[in-house]
């Protein structure tokens, strides 16, 4: 074993662990397991309790195995221990999809409670923090670890006692959200999270990479962020190649110079004067969202609203919404009610919000891929766990088209031909309309049909789980029910709540099995690899036959949007396909350029973050002083001493002190509200003045980000000593109403969706420079 641990490191990427010393451990847990198995359940308990005074990871091994059989009729398998391990370690655990994530996590989390730490295991979203937080609560209790869950309806007392618990489940999202809310209380005793220890993050490739930059936004005073119908309608009638034209990758979009003439004549204005830069603005925004940004492809309308969809998953992406007005544009363009936008009252990102915890690890099926990333932004290994039955997936060569007509010919056939042979079938697309559009084609091909996309994503779950049903057939968007395993012949029998889900699968099993399993299709690569492998996963689950493979063409968005310039002059055959290696190459090389504009795109918006980062802890550290210490009332003392002392005679010490505490917070709060405010259009104006000056644009927002940062507290205390210095007082109390002192009535929270073309100034300056190159 440890000799064929080091070969794989050998050939793997740096960032690997080593997991012979893990192995030695189960080892051990193993000659334990006799006299573990005696123990009575009280017993069993108080042997786990013992562990808060002795470090003995074996002796957790084999009481976390014990309790696992008997709460939840598990073994772990002596893999599933080395992934507890490695999460024990902080490394993030690279585990195969039907390995046993769920459990080798739970122990790990008990593992870190029984040291005494508090545990928050984050996942993707509500759906799975309930399940597996009720699933695995038998466990915990027999190892004396208390476990709660949070979701996205819990109220405030329940968020409170949830995260009392020694183990925590609970959305990301949710946890940046209650970050947000506990920065802007007034009472310490309103807050509902405790001091950051241990995060231990589900589906880690996807939190931490895939939406490591997304901001969580916290958003008071409402208000309506509307575009004017007009340019919607403007972009509308504007015609492509005549009055506009798209860039070779589709992220950006220009006005033709015969465009800007019609968009002049129309809005009678000149879009060359600096007086007009808002509407030239606005002009380009709606014609991004009319252009660029496709219904059933990047977002669907449900319920008389736009819902964003997650290109990592393919499912609608939860609260979030586009920024720099392009969700207003969307909303213009479908001709619906505009959206509040609010006020920004705090931020966090995904990767910052991960950063608080002194300890960080994840489990994940594809973390190898991004491991230079999980190196560099959160100094993570990764522990390549090996399955328990060794993997027989037979995944064939991509079998590329010249046409996307010829390629999705041949799915309809190749899917035809496994049904007919009753074996199941998943199909994994790149969005919506080309789920709905290869569901119409299997119709007309007679084939029934199950289709899985943003628009019925509530039913994920119950979906995917029938995937492996005899001759069933799956069409699903991106990455399909992450979390939930398929059996060959179909879902078994429901489990006892609180127990493991059953086993055994659907009678079924066995034909399915004599099939060939389950086969996965993709019908074209991702933008990542990595989302290639995750759709290849969910065949071959703990060593069960199964297949893959992918159907590409040389008009796939991939390749026309990334290698562009790359042309092949290889011959098809009759029915399409093309087996030269060269045109093969083509869509690799777009796949690995999009995955470097991803990383830069992260690393980019990292640095700009970076300082906010650093401010954002300037600002907290003043304000906890502040919330939970007497230092309000001590600059007020020392500011205007006289009026301190006539408040204080008129309406008491306490009443005093509580009064300037509200004060200084609220400016504090205040004030970073508005530097905020300031940073955003900061940097979406960053490029337009860094080109003039020659700088780059980061050391250009630093110079200007830096000194406002530094006169921000400064500004709160001259603010603080002007309110308080007004304030009124009687043998009743403080009046704190003739201070001014309104916060918003009630908060609420999103998520901002990543720009897919850049900030406003950036397609703005893209614009000019097309149209005044038009114009010579």
């Amino acid at each position: 074993m440890a000799l064929r641990d080091r070969l794989r490191r050998l050939v793997q990427r740096p960032g690997s662990a080593d997991l012979a010393p893990f192995r030695k451990v189960v080892d051990e847990a193993g000659t334990r397991e006799s006299r573990v198995r005696a123990l009575t359940d009280a017993e069993l308990t108080a042997a786990a309790s013992a562990l808060r005074d002795a470090d003995d990871p074996a002796e957790l091994c084999a009481l976390g195995r014990e309790a696992a059989r008997r709460t939840l009729g598990e073994r772990p398998f002596d893999v599933q221990l080395v992934g507890t391990l490695a999460l024990l370690s902080g490394h993030v655990a690279e585990m195969a999809t039907g390995e046993g994530k769920t459990l080798a996590g739970a122990l790990a989390a008990a593992g870190y409670a029984l040291r005494g730490r508090r545990v928050h295991v984050m996942s993707v979203n509500d759906y799975l923090a309930r399940r597996d937080a009720e699933w695995m609560g038998p466990l915990y209790e027999l190892l004396g670890v208390s476990v709660g869950w949070v979701g996205q309806a819990s109220t405030p007392p329940e968020r409170r006692e949830a995260y009392r618990a020694d183990v925590t489940y609970a959305p990301v999202s949710e946890v940046g959200f209650d970050l947000l809310r506990d920065r802007l209380v007034t009472d310490p005793a309103a807050r509902v999270l405790r001091e950051p220890s241990v995060a231990l993050v589900d589906e880690a490739d996807s939190v931490l990479v895939d939406e490591a930059m997304v901001p969580l936004v916290l958003a008071g005073a409402s208000e309506i962020d509307a575009a004017e119908p007009r340019y919607a309608d403007l972009a509308r009638r504007l015609r492509p190649g005549l009055h506009y034209a798209t860039d070779d990758e589709a992220r950006n979009v220009q006005l033709t110079p015969a465009g800007a003439r019609e968009v002049e004549r129309a809005l009678g204005v000149d879009l060359y004067a600096a007086e007009h830069l808002a509407t030239l603005t606005a002009v380009n925004v709606a014609l991004h969202a009319e252009v660029l940004l496709h219904r059933d492809v990047d977002y669907i309308v449900r319920d008389g609203a736009v819902k964003l969809i997650s290109e990592s998953r393919g499912r609608v992406a939860l609260l979030q919404r586009w920024p720099d007005g392009l969700q207003a544009a969307v909303e213009a363009k479908e001709a619906l009610e505009a959206s509040p936008s609010g006020e920004i009252l705090d931020s966090i990102t995904v990767q910052e919000l991960i950063g608080r915890y002194p300890v960080r690890c994840g489990m994940t099926g594809t973390a190898m891929a991004v491991a230079g990333q999980l190196t560099e932004f959160y100094s993570l290994q990764i522990a390549v766990v090996p399955p328990n039955r060794p993997c027989v997936r037979d995944d064939e060569p991509d079998r590329l088209y010249a046409t996307a007509a010829d390629k999705e010919v041949a799915i309809v056939e190749e899917i035809a031909a496994a049904h007919a042979e009753g074996r199941p079938v998943l199909v994994g697309t790149g969005d919506v309309a080309e789920s709905e559009r290869l569901a119409r084609r299997l119709a007309r091909a007679g084939l029934d049909r199950v289709v899985l996309n943003a628009k019925n994503d509530a039913e994920e779950a119950a979906i995917i789980a029938e995937a492996g049903a005899p001759g069933a057939i799956t069409v699903s968007t991106q990455m399909a029910g992450r979390g939930t395993d398929i059996r060959l012949g179909g879902s078994p029998a429901p489990s006892a709540p609180g127990t493991a889900p059953a086993e055994e699968a659907g009678s079924g099993r066995d034909g399915v099995a004599a099939a060939g399993g389950l086969l996965v299709i993709g019908t074209g690569r991702y933008h990542s690899s990595r989302l290639d492998d995750q759709l290849r996963g969910r065949a071959g689950r703990q060593g069960d036959p199964g297949g893959s493979v992918f159907f590409t063409s040389l008009q796939d968005d991939l390749v026309t949007r990334y290698a562009p310039d790359e042309d092949s002059k290889a011959a098809a055959s009759p029915d399409g396909r093309v087996d030269d290696k060269g045109a093969h190459w083509i869509v690799g090389h777009a796949q690995r350029v999009a995955e470097g504009v991803d990383l830069e795109l992260h690393r980019n918006t990292w640095r700009y973050n970076h300082l906010i980062g650093l401010q954002r802890r300037e600002v907290l550290a003043e304000r906890e002083d502040v919330l939970t210490g007497d230092r309000g009332d001590r600059l007020m003392a020392e500011a205007v001493p006289e009026r301190h002392a006539e408040l204080t005679k008129a309406a008491g010490g306490p009443a005093v002190a509580d009064a300037a505490r509200q004060i200084v917070l609220y400016q504090l709060d205040r004030c970073w509200a508005e530097h905020l405010g300031f940073l955003a259009d900061l940097r979406e104006g960053i490029h337009l003045r860094s080109l003039g000056r020659g700088l780059d644009p980061l050391i250009e927002f630093n110079s200007e980000a830096v000194p406002a940062g530094k006169s921000l507290l400064g500004r709160a205390r001259e603010l603080s000593v002007e309110a308080f210095t007004a304030l009124t007082a009687s043998e009743d109390g403080i009046d704190l109403d003739s201070a001014g002192l309104k916060r918003p009535s009630a908060t609420w929270t999103y998520l901002v969706h990543d720009n897919p073309f850049g900030s406003l100034d950036e397609r703005a300056l893209r614009g000019l420079i097309a149209m005044f190159k038009g114009r010579r």
